[in-house]
């Protein structure tokens, strides 16, 4: 039995390795060009950095939003509110879209639900401050920020949430029988 059979077995000389380094593409870099690189990659990521506004910075005022301390209050209405802040083409906003039109037909008139596109219109939640979407925020009647919530979220949860907060919608509406 013959082992080995076809190979050579030497140390690659200087000429044959360059060779085989130009053959397979390989580049030599000088020490200067590294550094170079590395500059201005780190320019380009502190350029990134710099342009991008800080996340606690606070979001500008308008006539339908202001932030009041940690939460937001909106234009209060009388009745407790609901807005979700979301996209039509969002996987769990689509998930949250017939839940919302349930709560808004069935609490007609003690809860308002509303919901915001912010792909179609992304200047619409600046004054809400989202990080992620969907984010529900609960608002009181006086439009004060009570609690917000990030992801899907189900109905129940929904008005578990509100119960939570003061707010039993599992009780008839006033002027209602149950029946």
């Amino acid at each position: 039995m013959v082992v080995g059979k076809g190979h050579k077995h030497h140390k690659p000389t200087r000429q044959s390795k360059a060779a085989s380094e130009r053959s397979a593409g390989g580049t030599q870099w000088s020490a200067g060009s590294k550094v170079l690189i590395v500059l201005v990659l780190v320019f380009a990521v502190a350029l990134v950095v710099a342009g991008r506004p800080a996340r606690d910075q606070a979001a500008p005022a308008t006539t339908s939003a202001t932030v009041a301390g940690q939460g937001v209050t909106i234009a209060g209405t009388g009745l407790p509110r609901l807005v979700d802040l979301g996209a039509d083409r969002c996987i769990p906003c689509k998930a949250m879209a017939p839940i919302l039109v349930e709560l808004r037909e069935e609490y007609a008139g003690r809860m308002e639900v509303e919901f915001i596109d912010v792909w179609k219109n992304p200047s619409a939640g600046d004054p809400y401050r989202i990080y992620m979407i969907p984010t529900q925020i609960f608002f009181d009647p006086e439009g004060r920020e009570l609690h917000r919530h990030q992801g899907f979220i189900s109905k129940a949860d929904i008005l578990a949430t509100w119960k939570r907060l003061g707010f039993d919608f599992s009780a008839p509406a006033a002027g209602t029988t149950a029946g």
